[in-house]
């Protein structure tokens, strides 16, 4: 990481909702997921190297807000984020995020970004890298229980690095599956609008679940599930959310990011703490097999972790030459003489 020079070090590149949206219509949605993805498997494949801790929650009755830190020794980030269930009946979004990236010889910050749109970008480029390495070979079809914010995300996502081909959606809001089909159109793929989560796992090699509700739900009972599927589960993320009925967990080989972090908030906390798990940096480095039988059921357990929104940063960071869709902020103090902060104030007067 080169140095700045001491004028440019009060100015921190921030990229706004405005900027964001631009840049990921700059760069195309699908391209910048497919890009994503293979920065966030490049750190996974460094994982040993990243400090690593279980996001830090403050839960209430209303939802949870969370940040969630990590470093390589070189770089720092933290996301900001929240889950707010109830928040789509007022008008707002159930997850908002922002992120911070810093030095860490120098603990200034290099980079502030909106994180609502980029962490359903880094969400869906996380789970289509993980389907490529756990998903049936030559897979064509997912079902998309769940057809709010992430969706599209999700969709894109598969078509562009798993190959996907039909994704057929199914929410208990038809408005949402019909918000979901019209954004789809022109996509390339062919969507498939059903009345229940039976008729939407019909025929598909991959289902991805992503619900909003925090409880205990059975988004997908047992016998739903035949053998041979990957299972895409995304949408429970805190203690006491899960979407999975237990006896699938227990019929599947599971796969997750961060076990202590999987273990408090994923579809895993049905499980007894010693029940056996995969860590998904394992399979990309080859030191464990991923998918090795046709009739194996596969299930990527995901919360979301660090490392990916880290990997999501650094990524955008290298973007902002590429598409100028930033600004500058004048963020941190500067005073000529750094002992001198209050002359400074002063001087200003």
């Amino acid at each position: 990481m080169s140095k700045p020079a001491p004028s440019q070090l009060a100015f921190v590149p921030f990229v706004s909702v405005e900027n964001m949206m631009k840049i990921v219509n700059t760069i195309g949605p699908a391209q910048m997921m497919a890009e994503l993805a293979e920065v966030i498997e490049a750190d996974f494949r460094r994982w040993e190297s990243f400090d690593k801790t279980p996001r830090v929650a403050s839960h209430s009755q209303e939802g949870v807000i969370e940040l969630m830190p990590t470093s390589d020794g070189d770089t720092y980030g933290f996301k900001y984020v929240n889950g707010h269930p109830a928040n789509m009946a007022r008008g707002f979004q159930t997850v908002t995020a922002f992120g911070v990236l810093a030095r860490v010889d120098t603990g200034y910050p290099i980079l502030l970004s909106e994180m609502t749109i980029l962490t359903a970008l880094r969400t869906a480029a996380t789970s289509a890298m993980a389907a490529k390495h756990l998903a049936p070979k030559g897979a064509t079809t997912m079902a998309m229980i769940g057809n709010g914010a992430q969706c599209e995300f999700q969709a894109l996502a598969f078509k562009e690095i798993c190959r996907i081909e039909t994704v057929r959606l199914y929410d208990v809001d038809p408005d949402a599956t019909q918000k979901a089909a019209s954004n789809l159109e022109g996509a390339g793929l062919t969507v498939i609008s059903c009345n229940s989560s039976e008729e939407a796992v019909t025929g598909a090699q991959i289902i991805t679940t992503c619900t909003a509700d925090k409880q205990y739900a059975t988004i997908l009972t047992d016998n739903m599930i035949g053998s041979g599927v990957h299972i895409n589960a995304i949408g429970g993320d805190c203690p006491g959310k899960t979407e999975l009925h237990k006896d699938i967990l227990l019929r599947s080989d599971i796969f997750v990011e961060y076990p202590p972090q999987t273990r408090i908030e994923g579809e895993i906390q049905q499980l007894e703490e010693d029940h056996a798990v995969t860590e998904l940096w394992q399979v990309i480095t080859g030191q464990t097999p991923g998918r090795t039988r046709s009739d194996q059921i596969t299930l990527f357990d995901s919360v979301g972790f660090a490392i990916e929104d880290f990997s999501a940063l650094n990524y955008l960071h290298g973007q902002l030459d590429r598409t100028g869709h930033y600004v500058q902020l004048d963020m941190l103090a500067d005073p000529d003489d750094p002992r001198d902060l209050f002359g400074m104030v002063r001087r200003a007067s």
